[in-house]
């Protein structure tokens, strides 16, 4: 399955196109766009489907994966797609749950020289209690330890925005503002349940185009909407194009799905893809409000931009 939005905005004849400067070459570079879903709690046919979320993104020569999986898909799932995890240059981690950093030791065993962005705060023990069972959910042993062997000189901590291109924004912590806006489920820090984890390490990935901005999200754990603002608060009056990733609604009551409703008919993008952790029923009401822009995601789509 593939799903493709071409832009023409650079759409010149070849006498134009040599007389642009540096600078425009870079956007048209930055136009060059391809994401594909790796992992997903669903996948096409003869693609494994797990309970996680990883994405390759292809970009002016550079190749970025963000997030891993729980591990078990995405070597299989990478080779099926003819992605060679060797050519990794840029390792990005949206969070410290495991379904998410479960393959990082597969990442970095292959792709030994990639620069790995992530959170401090990834390597925090983690632990979800629903019913009286809890359940460690933090990042594997082995991911850690792949962690722990990166040389200083390709691990970067992201606290604050960073730009890892000229194009490409990481948005570090991201501020809690809205109310309405949970981190999704019964998250701690300690087994008994005493320390709320409040998800500090959560981060997103922006993307700039000619066209707007395409965010890739992994579970939204800092909520969608206090995600879009922070984005749009150090891109003042550039659009969203497109938002991709699990946007953690399965659990949400009405007045936030309401509100989420509203902020993304406010950004009008013109694509959304709920992955992952988004829940039927908020990808139900998302297809209901938004229409023909939402296409529920899948392991084995890929867009293009």
């Amino acid at each position: 399955m593939s799903v493709s939005i071409e832009s023409t905005a650079f759409a010149v004849n070849d006498m134009t196109r040599n007389m642009v400067n540096a600078a425009e070459k870079t956007v048209m570079d930055a136009h060059q766009l391809q994401i594909t879903i790796v992992v997903d709690n669903k996948a096409v046919p003869g693609l494994m489907s797990e309970h996680g979320l990883s994405f390759r993104i292809e970009i002016g020569g550079r190749r970025i994966l963000f997030d891993t999986g729980q591990g078990g898909a995405l070597e299989p799932n990478a080779r099926a797609l003819g992605i060679d995890l060797d050519e990794t240059d840029h390792l990005i981690l949206s969070h410290g749950h495991r379904d998410h950093t479960g393959g990082i030791f597969q990442v970095l065993r292959h792709a030994r020289n990639a620069d790995v962005y992530c959170h401090s705060g990834i390597v925090k023990p983690r632990y979800s209690i629903r019913n009286g069972t809890t359940n460690q959910i933090q990042m594997p042993p082995n991911s850690m330890a792949a962690i722990d062997k990166v040389a200083s000189r390709q691990l970067h901590w992201v606290l604050h925005p960073v730009m890892i291109t000229e194009t490409i924004g990481l948005t570090g912590f991201i501020p809690r503002e809205m109310g309405y806006e949970d981190t999704g489920g019964p998250f701690y820090l300690d087994p008994a349940g005493r320390r709320p984890d409040m998800i500090e390490d959560d981060l997103a990935l922006w993307i700039s185009t000619s066209d707007g901005l395409v965010i890739c999200v992994g579970c939204c754990h800092a909520g969608l909407v206090n995600t879009l603002n922070h984005i749009r608060r150090f891109n003042p009056g550039v659009r969203v194009r497109a938002i991709i990733g699990g946007f953690h609604l399965r659990n949400a009551g009405s007045r936030r799905l309401e509100q989420t409703i509203a902020a993304l008919k406010s950004a009008n993008p013109d694509l959304v893809v709920p992955c992952h952790c988004t829940g039927e029923p908020a990808v139900a009401a998302l297809r209901v409000a938004l229409g023909k822009r939402v296409t529920p995601g899948v392991a084995g789509m890929t867009f293009q931009f």
